[in-house]
């Protein structure tokens, strides 16, 4: 493993690479729920360049998908969850219990639904940033409320970014 940092406008992004080249992290500075450093190898800010390439065209340009190669180790139910997430389109938004609903989960799920929600290692690529709470209130986000805000908005075309 190994890892890049990259600026963008809601702060530098540690992008963790595996070995095959496919995006395993995407960590905001303070991130809750990163895993130490140390576990992701040395530095290298020329890995992972299309994700680079696509982040920047996000921030920059309004990209609006990405297409680049993931590994995400998670449990099964994070892993349905995290795929649920993927198919939220940009610039929406939905809520905790909605997920819990599409799954078929159990009234109440939704609890469960925002710890996995918490748990999405490449934020942004995989967008927790558009699941908020049943009123509509920002709930949680791994990079911080204010952060959450910056996307959200920059999705809406508000962002000064």
């Amino acid at each position: 493993m190994s890892y890049a940092v990259m600026d963008s406008p809601v702060g530098p992004l540690m992008l963790v690479s595996t070995e095959a080249g496919e995006l395993a992290g995407l960590y905001m500075e303070e991130h809750r729920h990163q895993p130490p450093i140390e576990t992701f190898g040395a530095r290298d800010d020329s890995a992972l360049p299309a994700v680079v390439e696509q982040l920047t065209d996000y921030f920059e340009h309004g990209r609006t998908t990405f297409d680049v190669p993931l590994s995400l180790s998670g449990t099964p139910f994070q892993q349905r969850v995290w795929t649920a997430l993927k198919a939220i389109p940009y610039g929406e938004i939905t809520t905790y219990g909605e997920i819990a609903r599409e799954l078929g989960l159990v009234p109440g799920a939704s609890r469960a639904v925002g710890l996995a929600n918490g748990k999405n290692p490449v934020s942004i690529i995989v967008p927790c940033h558009r699941v908020v709470g049943a009123s509509g209130s920002l709930t949680g986000y791994g990079g911080g409320l204010h952060r959450k805000q910056a996307l959200l908005d920059h999705e809406r075309g508000d962002a000064l970014f």
